[in-house]
Order: structure tokens, then C-alpha cells, then sequence
């Protein structure tokens, strides 16, 4: 009976992780779909806010573990996490404790797809011809800038850039930086929402979920996006005055 050789078996150990990631992320969006919700929110803040006064550290603990695995398997109900987190913690340290969370879960998807997939297809792109190759050098020559830009952006899915970001051979310390740095300004966003959430709730309304998209939010937020592309832009103009 043939058998498997070592280097394909271990192959598939290292898919795991990843497939988890993804069946829990399929289950998740039709099993929790109305259970992270502003409504669960609603129908559970004098609840939730009892357990925080008896139970501060144990709520923030708790918090930070429930965003992150939200973040890790792409659960629907990211963006009424950072709510809730401003809502419970207020913008400080609410707003801290939504980046960690966001920047731990997203680290585990990256490390998980690149242990998985990530870091063969990093191989195959730098050993490719044509345009793959020359991809993959212009990420490679404006890593930190196109990191930024990327999570800038908003309409960028954020667990999709974290699978991307896998495969083209990013450094770990460099994803997580910039990770943290570029989603300051949307977590600001919604923990400042989440900060007056109390207001929303006892006039009997729902927050506005797609605030990060008005003009005067989202101009400010891709202007930042344009800053940092500046560098890329830089160095393309100076590789065809070179030409």
C-alpha cells in the first residue's frame, strides 16, 4: 500500500490551522449572524455593564479574547466589537484595547495562512518571470508603504488583506507594526461612537455602522492613505528619470 511521503503529510498538517480558520468563518456567518449585533448589544448593556463594574479587569480580559477570535475567524460583528469596547471602556482605554485585539487577530489569520500557504506562493512569486515577479519586487521595494496604505484604506476587506498580505513575503514584525498603525484611525472612528453609544440607546436609536465612509471621515482616512503612498510614488519617478 503506497504511503505518503513526510515532506506531503507535513504539507497537509500545515493547511490546519488555516481550513479551521475558514470552515469557523463560513459557520460563523450564518449561525452568528444576528447574535453580534447592535441589537445584542442593546438588549444586554445593563447586563454587560453590571459585569464590567463588579468584574473590570475579568470584563476587559474577557473583551479583548471574544474581539480577537471575532478578528482571527472573520466572524460577522467586527465593527460593533469596537463599538462595544467604547461603549464598556469608554475612548480610553477602549480605543487601546480595540487596536490589541484587532492586531492580535489579524496576526493569527496572517500567520496561519503563511504557515499554511503563504510562504510557498511568496517562493513561487519570487522565483516566477513576467508580471508575478514584478509584483512581487514592487511590494518587496515599498513594504512599509504599501502596508499603510492598504490598511489605510477601508474598503479594503480586512481579512482578505490579512491573507494577501501572506503570500508576497512580508515580514511578520513589519505586518504587525503597521497593522497596528494603520487601523488607528477607523478604530478611533467607532470607539468614539461606541463612547456615546449610551446617548444612541436611551433615545431609542442604532448608531450609524458606516460612519467611516462619510466624506468628512473618509477624505481625512485616504488623505492619510495618500501620505503614505507618497514614498512608492517617489521611487517610481526616480526609477524612469533613471531610465
Amino acid at each position: 500500500m503506497p504511503q505518503q511521503s513526510p515532506a506531503k503529510s507535513n504539507r497537509y498538517v500545515r493547511l490546519v490551522p488555516l481550513i479551521v480558520i475558514l470552515v469557523v468563518s463560513l459557520l460563523g456567518a450564518f449561525l452568528l449572524r444576528d447574535q453580534l449585533s447592535f441589537e445584542a448589544l442593546r438588549d444586554n448593556r445593563d447586563t454587560l455593564i453590571e459585569f464590567r463594574d463588579s468584574h473590570y479587569l475579568a470584563t476587559m480580559l474577557g473583551f479583548m479574547l471574544i474581539y480577537t477570535v471575532i478578528v482571527t475567524f472573520s466572524l460577522p460583528g467586527a465593527a460593533i466589537a469596537s463599538i462595544t469596547g467604547g461603549f464598556l471602556f469608554t475612548m480610553f482605554p477602549g480605543v487601546v484595547l480595540n487596536i490589541v485585539a484587532a492586531t492580535t487577530g489579524a496576526t493569527l489569520i496572517f500567520l496561519a495562512a503563511r504557515w499554511g500557504i503563504g510562504a510557498s506562493i511568496s517562493e513561487r512569486m519570487e522565483n516566477s518571470a513576467g508580471l508575478l515577479k514584478k509584483v512581487k519586487a514592487g511590494i518587496d521595494d515599498n513594504q512599509w508603504s504599501f502596508l499603510l496604505m492598504v490598511r489605510l484604506v477601508p474598503v479594503f476587506p480586512f481579512f482578505l488583506v490579512n491573507l494577501a498580505l501572506s503570500t508576497v513575503g512580508v515580514p511578520l514584525n513589519r505586518f504587525a507594526i503597521t497593522t497596528f498603525l494603520g487601523i488607528i484611525p477607523g478604530s478611533v472612528v467607532y470607539t468614539s461612537v461606541g463612547a456615546g453609544v449610551g446617548e444612541v440607546l436611551e433615545r431609542g436609536e442604532s448608531p450609524n455602522l458606516g460612519i467611516i465612509f462619510e466624506p468628512h471621515i473618509l477624505f481625512p482616512i485616504l488623505g492619510l492613505a495618500v501620505l503614505a503612498a507618497l514614498p512608492m510614488i517617489a521611487k517610481s519617478f526616480k526609477k524612469e528619470a533613471k531610465v
